[in-house]
């Protein structure tokens, strides 16, 4: 099924005898594989208010990236939280949409800054719950207190709890300059700490990773064109504890390293699974230890950590309890069956969960068993 409108979108839920695998641009295939009937959301495209003065963006679901990423780049401005495109990571094409990213709350590098991640950039939401009923949360502004927070609830429920069909965001302009500082040589732990040191000064690094393998740590500053030379100058000088720092500010050599890191392309081709870790970046060089992986990517400061694992590895088992999260991005639909992709919830967390999906989706048509 492929509505082409919101009432169409309506009457095909309602209508609906069997489960319904949600897909957009069908270029993120994480989580449990759902059997039900195809439903499409890419027939719900289009801009429908682009404000640039005021830094808003509404626009309906079903709109591929590339549609929107050059509209916003010829008013100077971008989505801050850089979605990452999973397709070289995942083997899968298509064409990523907003709908997708806004569902699985997908974020980049610049998660680590001010900027913060997809849903901290979401003002409002309209979506189709499973009964097929049309539901709008948020407003176009920033400050909007009314009522509960549907539009944060929708941002990572990857279509569990209703069909997005409309989506506001916050643009912001994009970085007239950009150049990165680069370290050599270091351990996971000792890139961690030079991270942590460049994320704690007043330079305002928009980038923070580490690429275990390389032993390369690339640290990014954003701004305009005289603020990112005096500052990457003298984040290089603050990390002189940590070695000799190159400084990196050809445009495109710096924009394609942070493409890389944000799309993890490192690992896109080669055999083994992929786990993505959210934890406490001073935690992650011994948590990354334990995995045994193949290979280690850190990103977020240490706070995001990508690996590389033998297929079928159960890594919660290996690496034991942790004060964080692991998610299976990659794996084969028999591993994924075996193990749980998402993280088990917590008794108290998973009450809540199903008291969720019982009120917006009582049927359990949407996406059944992906999430929830």
């Amino acid at each position: 099924m492929r509505p082409t409108s919101e009432a169409e979108l309506c009457e095909a839920i309602r209508d609906a005898g069997g489960p319904l695998r949600v897909r957009g641009g069908g270029t993120r295939d994480i989580g449990l594989p759902v059997a039900g009937e195809v439903l499409e959301t890419g027939g719900l495209s289009g801009i429908v208010d682009y404000e640039p003065g005021a830094l808003t963006l509404v626009v309906r679901a079903g709109t591929p990236m590339a549609e929107i990423e050059p509209v916003l780049a010829a008013e100077g401005q971008a989505l801050s939280f850089e979605p990452m495109d999973h397709r070289a990571l995942l083997g899968t094409d298509g064409a990523p949409t907003i709908g997708g990213v806004v569902a699985g709350n997908v974020s980049g590098p610049r998660r680590v800054s001010h900027a913060g991640a997809c849903r901290d950039s979401l003002l409002g939401v309209r979506f189709v719950d499973g009964r097929g009923r049309v539901i709008r949360n948020g407003g176009r502004v920033m400050k909007n207190v009314t009522g509960y927070d549907l539009t944060k609830l929708m941002a990572g429920a990857r279509g569990s709890l209703g069909v997005l069909t409309e989506v506001s965001l916050k643009v912001l302009p994009r970085p007239e300059a950009a150049a990165t500082v680069v370290l050599s040589g270091l351990d996971d732990a000792r890139a961690v700490a030079a991270m942590s040191a460049a994320l704690g000064s007043p330079f305002e690094v928009s980038g923070a990773a580490h690429d275990a393998e390389a032993r390369l740590t690339r640290l990014r500053v954003e701004g305009l064109a005289g603020s990112v030379a005096y500052r990457a100058r003298r984040l290089a000088e603050l990390l002189s504890p940590f070695g000799q720092a190159e400084l990196i500010e050809e445009a495109a050599t710096v924009a394609g390293t942070w493409t890389a890191i944000r799309d993890v392309t490192d690992f896109a081709g080669r055999d083994g699974d992929v786990w993505r870790l959210a934890l406490r970046p001073s935690r992650a060089a011994a948590l990354a230890a334990r995995a045994e992986p193949r290979a280690a990517r850190y990103d977020w400061g240490g706070g995001l950590v990508w690996l590389l694992m033998d297929p079928g590895t159960d890594l919660r088992a290996r690496t034991g309890s942790f004060d964080g999260h692991a998610t299976l991005v990659r794996a084969s639909q028999a591993t994924r069956a075996a193990l749980a992709v998402f993280p088990p919830q917590p008794a108290s967390v998973a009450a809540l969960t199903a008291g969720l999906k019982a009120t917006f989706d009582p049927r359990g048509i949407l996406n059944p068993g992906e999430m929830i």
